[in-house]
């Protein structure tokens, strides 16, 4: 029997119930997944409260890495004991094993374990896609990176520095702090400085030609005030809640500034792209450039007090829940 992650109804980490399962055979097209180790991310949360509406009940849960046990009819490309991952849904990752469309997995480096896949895939593929396809960061420019401690946030200043970018970060903690200079960032604010005024005098009065921020609505003031002259804010995360009732007016006041509110799942539609991605993750991965620090894990079953610890900010780097 397979413990599965199931919510009923939205609301706070409470609703995450558990339910045992017998998985059927792979149906055609599908493979089962044996999960080594299943990914904790802040959509997670999203999905779970109901920011982002699901149809109920649910699954929870987008990234997993394991094993392939058995593949069901029409399937050729996989074969039992071939290692994947999976971090772009349908939601359900939150399981000890399950059966999914072979077109949803990744190949897995062998030089990465299921931990590191599991903390780092789908975070990865987001600082991926951030930099190199949304943003487009070029070498030279100075890029403000949000929440610069979370999963995301410390791989996009290793990845940023990978392209040559100047990285200013903002954190919560002096603690936090000594991490994120640690990851390359250039220069470290706390988040109860005058961010702004910093930023400021950091590009000599100019501001930074690329916000990248997954906090959201606390932050998108000095988003604002801290982006350059047609300047980009790319809005990734709600860690705060979502920027709403945004003003045409105030990107021309700014400086005629340019937004974006993307997510992954539009960069990664493809199995090809969804490859892409995690293969240009392993690669950064393996020239040292990023790093998954693993900052903590949880049972499987512990998953609400993951959900809990991660939206007190308490966590640092990656969660990963083990089954």
């Amino acid at each position: 029997m397979e413990q599965v992650a199931v919510i009923e109804a939205t609301g706070g980490p409470d609703v995450i119930g558990w339910r045992q399962v017998d998985l059927p055979p792979p149906g055609p097209g599908e493979v089962r997944l044996r999960h080594g180790a299943v990914g904790l991310n802040f959509i997670d949360t999203y999905h779970r409260s109901g920011l982002y509406p699901l149809a109920l009940p649910s699954g929870l849960g987008l990234e997993a890495a394991g094993i392939v046990e058995a593949v069901g009819e029409g399937v050729d490309q996989w074969q039992a004991g071939d290692r994947a991952g999976t971090f772009s849904g349908p939601l359900g990752a939150y399981a000890t094993a399950r059966n999914i469309a072979v077109a949803q997995l990744v190949r897995l480096s062998d030089a990465v374990d299921d931990r590191t896949a599991a903390a780092i895939m789908l975070k990865g593929a987001t600082a991926a896609f951030l930099v190199e396809q949304c943003a487009r960061v070029q070498t030279g420019q100075t890029v403000l990176v949000t929440a610069a401690a979370g999963g995301v946030g410390h791989l996009l200043v290793g990845w940023l520095k990978a392209v040559g970018a100047t990285v200013i970060g903002t954190v919560s903690t002096e603690a936090k702090a000594l991490r994120v200079r640690a990851a390359g960032a250039d220069h470290v604010l706390l988040s109860s400085d005058d961010v702004v005024a910093r930023v400021r005098e950091i590009t000599d009065g100019q501001g930074v030609p690329v916000v990248l921020d997954g906090v959201g609505k606390a932050t998108w003031p000095a988003a604002l005030a801290s982006a350059s002259r047609r300047g980009l804010i790319v809005s990734y995360g709600n860690a705060s809640g979502p920027v709403a009732g945004v003003d045409l007016g105030l990107l021309a006041r700014h400086g005629s500034l340019f937004v974006t509110r993307p997510t992954l799942f539009d960069y990664a539609v493809t199995p090809s792209e969804r490859q892409a991605l995690a293969d240009r993750v392993f690669a950064m991965l393996a020239q040292g450039a990023i790093r998954p620090e693993i900052g903590q894990t949880f049972a499987l079953t512990d998953a609400a007090a993951a959900h809990r610890a991660i939206e007190a900010g308490e966590t640092q780097g990656s969660t990963v829940l083990l089954p």
